[in-house]
């Protein structure tokens, strides 16, 4: 019987310390499907968004716009900063963009509806490197460090506090499965 209880622990620990490691995911960019538009106001901007969630190697950025309409530029921190569309990395336009973030670092999306990005369509995602992937308390880089300051930068305490509570919440589950079993 105890070493039947101990397996039980032995998996849900692993079980728990499994789910501190995530899998590639898939985020809607700005959360909700009509996210990519001009802001209504800074606080609706989607680099908001973006400083409040965590960018792995290997997630996806999903954008869900109306094709023909509009189209999401990757762009160099240079063409981010001067919203210029002539010379893009990359360009999608087909209504369901998806987009691989295969390294760590900043990565600059404007709008490549004209007008549209100096109005505050735009976005800066920073990925963190694997070597932060274990590292549960430490905030997401902002991504108003990386780009003009076209969005007034925001505090990372929030992302701080929601980081050290998940942290906190595992190991008190790990605790308690430990000590109950």
């Amino acid at each position: 019987m105890a070493s039947s209880s101990r397996a039980v622990s032995a998996s849900l620990l692993f079980f728990f310390l499994l789910l501190g490691f995530s899998a590639a995911k898939e985020l809607l960019v700005g959360g909700k499907i009509d996210a990519w538009k001009i802001p209504s106001s800074e606080v609706d901007s989607l680099n908001q968004w973006a400083e409040k969630s965590r960018f792995r190697v290997g997630d996806y950025l999903v954008w869900k716009f109306e094709s023909g309409k509009d189209s999401v530029l990757e762009v160099t921190r240079e063409e981010y900063g001067n919203c210029s569309t002539s010379n893009p990395i990359k360009e999608y336009s087909d209504g369901n963009t998806k987009v691989m973030l295969e390294r760590p670092g900043p990565f600059y999306f404007i709008s490549g509806a004209k007008g549209h990005c100096e109005k505050g369509q735009k976005l800066v995602v920073v990925v963190i490197s694997p070597k932060h992937t274990f590292r549960a308390i430490s905030p997401a880089p902002s991504p108003a460090e990386f780009e003009a300051p076209a969005v007034a930068p925001t505090s990372t305490a929030t992302t701080l506090q929601v980081a050290l509570l998940t942290s906190t919440l595992g190991v008190f589950a790990m605790t308690l499965v430990v000590a109950f079993f």
